[in-house]
C-alpha cells in the first residue's frame, strides 16, 4: 500500500470507555488511516471471544477447541455493525472496498443494509474447512453465510475455494456453468483462489544485507560449524510445534551420529496469553524443550534452542539466510509466508532446504521444491529432516530454483492486482446491486477495511 494512495480502516489497537463517534484520521505518505477504538467488553467478546475462540479453531479444523458463547457472538455482530456505521460515514459511491480476514466476515452484509452498492471484495487469510465442519458453528448462516454479500470472495488455495463453494450449495446456491461464481438469494458472488505472496526481490535484498550485520554474524558464529535447523512460528496450536519437537527428538534418538552436528533453533513469540489453551501449550513446549536438552545435550552442545522472543523482519531474514533447513510444519495453515520468505532469503549458490507440511497453503505452490511431510507422522518427519541435512548441493540448487521461479511469478503486486482485476470485472449477468464506478485508483491490504477515495477524501 505504501506505493499507492488509499484509505485503511480498522481497529486502532486501543481500548477505551468512550470511543469516538467518528474514525480518527491521520495521513502518512499516500495513505490515510481511519481508525476506531473499542470498549473493553467489545474487545473481550468480539476479538478474544468469538473471533479467536470460535472462528479461529473451527476454521483451522479444530472444532474440539471451539468455545461458543452467545454473548461473544453478539459482541462480534455488534462490533461489525459498528464498523459498518463508521465506514458508511467515509464511503463514497465509486469506492472499491477490500475487506480482509475472519474478524470482519459480515461487514459487507451490514454495508449492503445501509444501501451501499459499491464493489466489495473479501479475502480470507486462513483456511476454509469443508461445509461439514462449518456446520458445527452455531448460527453459521449469519457469519459464513454472510460472505454471499460480497462481489468476490478470495481464498489462499483451490481447496479452500471449493470448500466454500460446497458450503454455498448447502445454502441453496447455484454454481455458474464455469464454476467461478454462485447465484444465491438474488445475488451473484464470485469465488477464487489468490495465494498471498511476498515482495520476493525486496526480501532477498533484505536478507543479503542482514547477513552482513554483526548481530546475524554473531548468531552464526555461536553455532560453531553445526548445521542450523530453523523454525519460526507464533505460539499457536495450528503450527504443529509439539509434533515438530517429537520428530526432532526421534532423529536424536535414532541417529546418534548426528549429535554435535546440528542445532534446532525454534523461535516462538507468545500470543493470546490470556487464553487457557495457549497457556497450556506454552507449558508443554517449554517442558518438552527442557526434556530434549536434558536427555541429549552436553556441556558443549545444546540440541535445541527454544526462544520466546519477537525479532524484526530484518533479523529473521538474516536467520533464514543462515539456516541449512527450515521446518515449516503446521497442522493447518492458510498460507504460511515463513516458507516463502525462507526461500527468498537463501544464498543462490548454497541454498538451504525447506521441509514443508502438506497442510500449509504454501504447499500448493512450493511442493515442487520442498520436502513435503505429514506433521502427524513423526518418523516420516524425522526421515525428511535427515534427508534435508544430508542433501547434496546440486539437488538443493535445483529445488531452490523451482521454488524461486514460483515466487518471482507471483509476488505481492501480482497477487493484489489479480484480486482487484477479478473484483472489478463486470458481471456476466447484470444485477440491481451493481452500479457504475470510476476506475480503481489505489488500494491497501492487511487486516481491516480498505477503500479507494477521490482526492478530496475526508
Amino acid at each position: 500500500m505504501k506505493d499507492r494512495s488509499g484509505i485503511w480502516f480498522g481497529w486502532s489497537g486501543r481500548i477505551t470507555d468512550t470511543p469516538s463517534d467518528r474514525p480518527v484520521v491521520s495521513t502518512r505518505g499516500k495513505i490515510k488511516y481511519a481508525v476506531v477504538d473499542l470498549k473493553d467488553d467489545d474487545y473481550q467478546e468480539y476479538y478474544n471471544g468469538f473471533a479467536n475462540r470460535v472462528l479461529w479453531p473451527i476454521l483451522h479444523y479444530r472444532v474440539d477447541l471451539a468455545e461458543f458463547q452467545r454473548a461473544d457472538l453478539s459482541g462480534y455482530i455488534r462490533v461489525n455493525r459498528n464498523f459498518a456505521e463508521h465506514v458508511s460515514k467515509i464511503l463514497q459511491e465509486d469506492d472499491v472496498v477490500w475487506i480482509h480476514d475472519y474478524h470482519m466476515m459480515p461487514l459487507a452484509k451490514y454495508l449492503r443494509e445501509r444501501g451501499h452498492k459499491n464493489r466489495i471484495g473479501f479475502f480470507l487469510h486462513i483456511p476454509m474447512p469443508p461445509p461439514e465442519l462449518l456446520a458445527t458453528l452455531p448460527r453459521h448462516g449469519e457469519i459464513i453465510g454472510s460472505l454471499a454479500h460480497y462481489d468476490l470472495v478470495g481464498f489462499q488455495t483451490e481447496s479452500d475455494r471449493d470448500n466454500f463453494g460446497r458450503y454455498l450449495e448447502t445454502r441453496g446456491g447455484q454454481a455458474t456453468s464455469d464454476g467461478t461464481a454462485y447465484d444465491i438469494a438474488g445475488r451473484r458472488v464470485k469465488i477464487g483462489a489468490f495465494p498471498v505472496a511476498i515482495e520476493t526481490d525486496a526480501f532477498a535484498r533484505r536478507a543479503r544485507h542482514a547477513g552482513r550485520t554483526a548481530y546475524v554474524k554473531s548468531f552464526g558464529e555461536s553455532l560453531t560449524g553445526k548445521k542450523l535447523i530453523l523454525g519460526v512460528d507464533r505460539l499457536d496450536y495450528s503450527k504443529g510445534i509439539p509434533n515438530r519437537l517429537e520428530a526432532y527428538e526421534h532423529l536424536l534418538r535414532t541417529a546418534p551420529e548426528l549429535h554435535q552436528k546440528m542445532t534446532l533453533v525454534q523461535i516462538t513469540p507468545k500470543s493470546r496469553t490470556e487464553v487457557p489453551e495457549y497457556i497450556e501449550m506454552d507449558r508443554f513446549i517449554s517442558h518438552k524443550a527442557g526434556q530434549i536438552n536434558g536427555l541429549y545435550g552436553d556441556v558443549s552442545w545444546t540440541p535445541l534452542r527454544y526462544v520466546n522472543k519477537t525479532y524484526s523482519r530484518s533479523a529473521l531474514a538474516g536467520f533464514y539466510r543462515l539456516a541449512d533447513v527450515a521446518l515449516v510444519t503446521p497442522l493447518r495453515d492458510g498460507m504460511n509466508l515463513v516458507a516463502k520468505e525462507f526461500v527468498a532469503a537463501q544464498k543462490p549458490d548454497d541454498p538451504g532446504v525447506l521441509v514443508l507440511s502438506q497442510f500449509a497453503g504454501a504447499a500448493a505452490e512450493l511442493s515442487g521444491g520442498a520436502l513435503m511431510v505429514n506433521p502427524h507422522e513423526t518418523e516420516g518427519m524425522a526421515l525428511a529432516l535427515r534427508r534435508a541435512l544430508e542433501m547434496p548441493l546440486d539437488e538443493r540448487l535445483e529445488r531452490h530454483a523451482r521454488m524461486m521461479a514460483v515466487l518471482k511469478r507471483n509476488d505481492i503486486d501480482s497477487w493484489a492486482q489479480s484480486f482487484l482485476e477479478a473484483l472489478n470485472e463486470k458481471p456476466r449477468v447484470a444485477a440491481s446491486h451493481f452500479v457504475s464506478r470510476s476506475p480503481l485508483q489505489s488500494l491497501s491490504f492487511g487486516t481491516g477495511w480498505h477503500g479507494v477515495h477521490r482526492p478530496q477524501g475526508l
